[in-house]
């Protein structure tokens, strides 16, 4: 862990400890550290990938439902930069439109796979229209720099496992507090790979991903083959954009489940999107 995490985690302590929160519960809240991946357009670190760009996609994969955002170059994370089975070349693309009913897609392309320049504005989001042409003006461009950075939950309803617990306990007994001295340290970001993710609406994103991806099973909407798993603990966040507009903003997540990740079944990746305007 660099320098700058264990300031981070040090300032955590000292404002949990000033709320009197006993120093046995801060340290088993703190066992829930995760390695997470912060990009950014600006920093010292190193490029590992941009905003916007051109889409390059496999000849045989499908056209983009939505507007590029990302592409992430999978050799150029450090592989403890998360705790994510991620793999260790190609590219990660990630789509999605920061809007209420927004929604969004990930797609890999391996290393050395032959690759062709696609629309850069799919058809249902024409750049030519001031409903969509507004956002486009508000997205980021240009290079993704990379700081090692550290993650905790921004909601307290997590379960911490032994020892010396035989069984995991529901939650903490100071976790929405100790959610909050989280949050007061997090400075935002408009990307991340890895960790908890902000809160979706007050919620768990990963957790809401999962429902989603049940609900849309039991509607026969998930693609497989695969099984679609309704425990949380099944699934990862894969990555999390955040977009802000004049009076309005939007956090995409992209989560997986860590088999699918494992299998690179990046097109059974559920997208959820938190709209606050």
């Amino acid at each position: 862990m660099n320098s700058r995490n264990v300031k981070i985690l040090d300032q955590i302590r000292a404002e949990a400890l000033e709320r009197d929160i006993a120093a046995a519960d801060v340290e088993r809240w703190m066992g829930l550290v995760r390695p997470c991946a912060l990009l950014t357009e600006g920093g010292d670190g190193p490029v590992v990938g941009r905003f916007g760009g051109p889409v390059l996609l496999p000849a045989d994969a499908e056209d983009p439902t939505y507007p590029l955002l990302a592409t992430i170059d999978c050799a150029a994370l450090p592989a403890d930069v998360t705790d994510l089975p991620l793999p260790s070349g190609g590219k990660l693309m990630f789509f999605g439109f920061p809007e209420e009913d927004g929604m969004g897609d990930v797609v890999y392309v391996p290393a050395g796979a032959a690759v062709e320049e696609r629309e850069k504005y799919p058809p249902h989001f024409p750049a030519d229209e001031e409903e969509y042409a507004g956002v486009y003006r508000e997205l980021p461009q240009g290079e993704l720099r990379l700081t090692a950075d550290i993650s905790l939950p921004f909601v307290g309803t997590v379960e911490l496992p032994g020892p010396p617990w035989s069984e995991p306990l529901p939650g903490h007994p100071h976790s929405e507090e100790l959610a909050e001295v989280w949050a007061d340290q997090w400075g935002g970001a408009p990307l991340l790979i890895g960790g908890y993710g902000t809160d979706y609406n007050g919620g768990d994103p990963v957790e809401m991903a999962a429902r989603a991806a049940i609900q849309a099973e039991k509607g026969g909407y998930r693609p497989g083959p695969g099984t679609t798993s309704s425990d949380a603990d099944d699934w990862v966040l894969l990555a999390e954009c955040n977009v802000s507009r004049p009076g309005a903003g939007a956090a995409i997540f992209w989560a997986i489940q860590r088999d699918d990740l494992i299998a690179r079944r990046f097109h059974r990746a559920q997208v959820v999107v938190d709209w606050n305007p």
